[in-house]
């Protein structure tokens, strides 16, 4: 899911599609970021859809309906949209190598973020690999099935943090002036209520979901307040969990659309990894300490409450419970049962498109980007399982 800058070493060619050729060869994955000629946005969308015959096909690995396409299309951008997110936290507070090259790393910032967990910067490295991964695949396989792959690459324009440590290139997403959704504590730890039956549910960190907190230091004058730094890495440890709760119910919504059993494999394979990540991440979120600060640049103030006292707290909020608690599933006459929420499929798409805009990190972003997931998610949600 990375965003990979450099350009590709040859024009895409007039159909946008990669040779079948190079499909049969094992896939590096810069290799293919630096070298697949795919097409630009100005090419994709409603365009593609409704021109493509009804199911695209390579005689060596079968068909893919344009519903399956639709939906691996809308995957792939949410997880090129992810790998940036991850690649800007792993340069400052993660593990910078070969795998997971960029950055040079900020030892008291990543020393702040190990507050949650000693293995963090660990965690964080391994995060975003697998989005990365998850990308390449997905694209990778769109090729192969003759079906376009996504390439956000025209949209990273967005600045770069300026502090020490960060590469200074153009982004997809911006983690500078975060809105953070923590209403995921209160809801898996529900044993009545479920989403996807109406009910809504108290965030555990109010003050992330007012106004925009940065979730990287945003210059070296950042580091000068240890206080306010950890703030920023326990805006981080919250953020975690908020992108990736909203993959562990993308994928199991977007499956319930899918007609190939092979894409539906695919979905359910990747999709058990976020659920990985959430899990993850809740437990490390819910290390935090009683923390208070007032942002010096623009004057907004964040409280980390004690999770363990009113009004949360007890054995229903206790802060290392990491398995959804059971609750209502389909109707609240069935028993309760312990369920990834929600997982209702109608209009799952457009649905995380909106909670990736409503957490801020697309400020900045043009109109053409906002129409051009906007358009993946409409296709994505028009699919219909055994359509063409």
């Amino acid at each position: 899911m990375k965003s990979d800058k450099t350009p590709p070493s040859a024009p895409a060619s007039s159909t946008g599609l990669e040779p079948t050729s190079r499909i049969h060869a094992p896939v590096d994955r810069r290799a293919f970021l630096k070298n697949t000629a795919i097409a630009g946005a100005g090419t994709v969308g409603a365009g593609l859809l409704s021109t493509a015959p009804k199911a695209f096909a390579d005689p060596s690995h079968g068909s893919i309906t344009r519903g399956d396409a639709a939906i691996l299309r809308f995957l792939a951008a949410a997880e090129i949209i992810e790998t940036d997110m991850w690649q800007q936290y792993n340069e400052l507070a993660g593990i910078q190598d070969d795998e997971v090259p960029g950055g040079s790393g900020i030892p008291d910032f990543t020393n702040a973020v190990a507050q949650l967990d000693a293995d963090m910067a660990q965690y964080i490295h391994d995060n975003t690999e697998d989005e990365l991964t998850h990308e390449l695949f997905i694209n990778a396989y769109l090729v192969s099935k003759g079906a376009q792959p996504v390439d956000l690459r025209r949209f990273a324009t967005l600045p770069s943090s300026k502090v020490t440590g960060a590469q200074q290139i153009g982004r997809l997403t911006n983690l500078m002036q975060l809105t953070v959704d923590t209403t995921w504590f209160t809801r898996y730890r529900s044993r009545t209520g479920n989403p996807d039956l109406g009910d809504t549910f108290p965030p555990a960190i109010p003050s992330l979901a007012v106004g925009q907190h940065p979730g990287i230091p945003r210059a070296d004058s950042d580091l000068n307040d240890p206080n306010f730094l950890q703030a920023i890495a326990y805006t981080a440890g919250f953020h975690f969990v908020n992108i990736e709760v909203g993959g562990t119910s993308l994928y199991p919504s977007l499956a319930q659309r899918v007609t190939s059993a092979e894409v539906l494999r695919i979905v359910l394979s990747i999709g058990g990894t976020e659920i990985c990540h959430f899990q993850t991440w809740q437990d490390k979120a819910g290390n935090v300490l009683p923390l208070t600060a007032t942002d010096p640049v623009t004057g907004v103030e964040v409280s980390f409450p004690d999770l363990n006292s009113p009004p949360l707290g007890g054995e229903d909020f206790q802060t290392n419970l990491i398995m959804p608690e059971p609750t209502a599933f389909l109707s609240r006459s069935l028993p309760a049962c312990s369920i990834i929420r929600p997982t209702q499929t109608r209009g799952a798409a457009m649905g995380a498109m909106h909670g990736l805009t409503n957490m801020g990190i697309f400020i900045g972003q043009s109109p053409a980007f906002f129409a051009f997931l906007r358009e993946l998610a409409t296709q994505a949600d028009a699919a219909v399982r055994g359509g063409s």
